[in-house]
């Protein structure tokens, strides 16, 4: 009786934990859907620049509730400095300017294939053997994606082509972000690791921001706007990634990982749904295929 209830009681709590997941994973899939919205009207210089500065408080304020300090050996400061500036200056930012220039879905599809490039940097690198299935979980996913961004014929001047190339820099800084925290988070943790890069990647983005938002019309701003703020600010940086941290301490790192193959069908569902967007048969087979 004893041992049904303990079976009993750790379902439970899977499902507890699956439902956190799934619940993070729409999350994180209306922040393509918020991010196209707000940066209609706000430019993606300014709209990086808000983003990061309440966040970082945000991630500030739970630091000293948290009692933690950000304080590094000096031997990893420099991997702390170069991660900040993949986080913010680059991956945020590139995220904001593309999105701008393509669909939700295509975006959250892309960043799909993040595993794929972490794969492509470990190989060269050497933290990891190119091995026959790995390899193939590597060129399977690219010819999805190559089959998305060419859908509608090659031609570099459109913005979607635009908008896909600036995501592929904004997927590889995000791949080598991931890469390269692998040997900070046993150190310090991953917390303490991801407030840190958001709080110094915020600070190394201000000299680039800074005009632009003293000089932003915020008269023009509704309540709608400044609700896909807090949403981008405090929903996806902040109470999406405890959330993640939260499933990432209950269950194997591996079952986590899979509930992100759901942000582009949640995306994509919702930018139906919510944008009106048209499927093309393209996004279909590339995104079965980039999936797989």
């Amino acid at each position: 009786m004893e041992e049904s209830t303990l079976i009993e009681k750790f379902h439970y709590q899977k499902n507890i934990v699956y439902s956190v997941l799934f619940f993070q994973q729409l999350i994180a899939g209306g922040t393509h859907i918020v991010a196209k919205v707000v940066v209609k009207d706000i430019n993606p210089v300014s709209l990086t620049m808000l983003r990061s500065v309440m966040a970082a408080a945000g991630l500030y304020l739970l630091v000293k509730l948290r009692g933690t300090k950000l304080n590094f050996r000096k031997e990893d400061f420099r991997s702390i400095i170069i991660l900040s500036f993949l986080a913010i200056p680059v991956n945020q930012f590139l995220f904001l300017y593309a999105i701008k220039l393509t669909t939700p879905s295509n975006t959250a599809l892309l960043y799909s294939t993040t595993p794929a490039i972490v794969l492509v940097i470990s190989n060269l690198t050497g933290m990891e053997k190119a091995v026959f299935k790995k390899n193939l979980g590597i060129v399977i996913p690219f010819i999805g994606i190559l089959i998305v961004i060419f859908e509608r014929g090659i031609d570099f001047r459109s913005e979607y082509k635009i908008g896909h190339l600036i995501l592929v820099f904004a997927v590889t800084a995000w791949a080598w972000y991931t890469v390269k925290g692998k040997s900070m988070i046993p150190k310090y943790g991953a917390f303490k690791t991801s407030a840190a890069t958001m709080i110094f990647g915020t600070l190394m983005f201000i000299p680039v921001g800074v005009f632009d938002v003293v000089q932003f019309d915020y008269s023009a701003l509704t309540i709608h706007h400044w609700g896909g703020l807090f949403y981008l600010a405090f929903g996806t940086s902040i109470f999406a990634y405890l959330l993640w941290y939260y499933a990432h301490s209950r269950i194997e790192a591996t079952k986590v990982a899979i509930f992100a193959n759901l942000q582009p069908v949640l995306t994509t569902i919702l930018s139906v749904l919510l944008l009106g967007q048209i499927i093309t048969s393209g996004f279909i087979t590339g995104g079965i295929v980039t999936l797989i």
